[in-house]
């Protein structure tokens, strides 16, 4: 028996959980002892990617990826700004990922951009993307339950591309965790040939710019000063790049200096 991540918009809320667990267990053919954790993301497919990818490589390098579920859902409908039949969303697919762990949920915006490099089969779960609205109780925990049982031939299943997944262009804030810490998508590689240690540099985050001091851990400068270092998600040996403020107390970090920060926010640097 597989164990089973839940990465939704909704995680936070105190009934949704709950329900969805229910659901998960009832579909399941017998008792079980395998793990059920929920993640919370806003309602942003950039941070559900960015949580995803952290997951899905903490999984594979420390945990047991060949025994793991991912379901994803952020789908905010945001592609149009007309009623839709049948509370109608994304298309639900399966990805089957290289390490061994499945991936699945709503194809919405970037939900699975950042893993589209880590991804062996793609396919498409036709008849899940619209009827009842509220599906990730009715239908998506039925998938997620075959796939925790793997009892996917059960499952009629397309073959997809991996281009259908849309690639998440230029770089963003991935996630702000809770000391403000502003986790972005760009890899530590990216500085390599433009600054050196010690350097001042540019930072923008969504409109509003500020000087940073470019250094190699968050401890590496001095209290209450911006700076911008490889921080503690992405690939180990190419870390995604941090904007942090090392601070005693109150604990508010990057945050300090971009206060209005969210996941999905374009950042340049320069």
């Amino acid at each position: 028996m597989k164990n089973c991540i839940l990465i939704a918009d909704y995680c936070i809320d105190p009934l949704t959980p709950q329900e969805l667990r229910s659901a998960l267990l009832g579909h399941l053919s017998g008792k079980t002892n395998a793990s059920i954790s929920f993640v919370h993301s806003i309602p942003n497919t950039i941070h559900t990617t960015f949580l995803l990818k952290q997951i899905l490589l903490t999984e594979e390098r420390l945990g047991d990826a060949n025994n793991t579920v991912i379901f994803v859902n952020t789908d905010a409908r945001i592609q149009t700004t007309q009623g839709v039949e049948k509370a109608k969303g994304a298309e639900f697919i399966v990805l089957r990922m290289k390490s061994g762990a499945f991936v699945c949920g709503p194809n919405a915006g970037y939900s699975f951009s950042l893993v589209r490099n880590d991804i062996e089969y793609a396919y498409h779960y036709k008849g899940l993307d619209k009827g009842t609205q509220f599906r990730s109780r009715e239908l998506y925990m039925r998938v997620c339950a075959l796939l925790m049982e793997g009892k996917e031939d059960e499952m009629d299943l397309d073959e997809i591309r991996n281009n259908d997944i849309p690639e998440l262009e230029g770089f963003h804030v991935g996630h702000v965790d809770n000391y403000g810490n502003i986790k972005t998508t760009i890899p530590h590689s990216y500085m390599k040939g433009k600054h050196t240690f010690g350097d001042e540099i540019s930072v923008t985050i969504g409109n509003k710019t500020q000087k940073a001091i470019y250094t190699h851990n968050m401890f590496g400068y001095k209290p209450d000063a911006l700076v911008i270092t490889p921080g503690s998600s992405g690939m180990p040996n190419d870390p995604y790049l941090e904007a942090v403020v090392w601070q005693h107390l109150p604990l508010k970090s990057g945050k300090l200096f971009f206060p209005n920060v969210v996941p999905g926010d374009v950042v340049t640097i320069r």
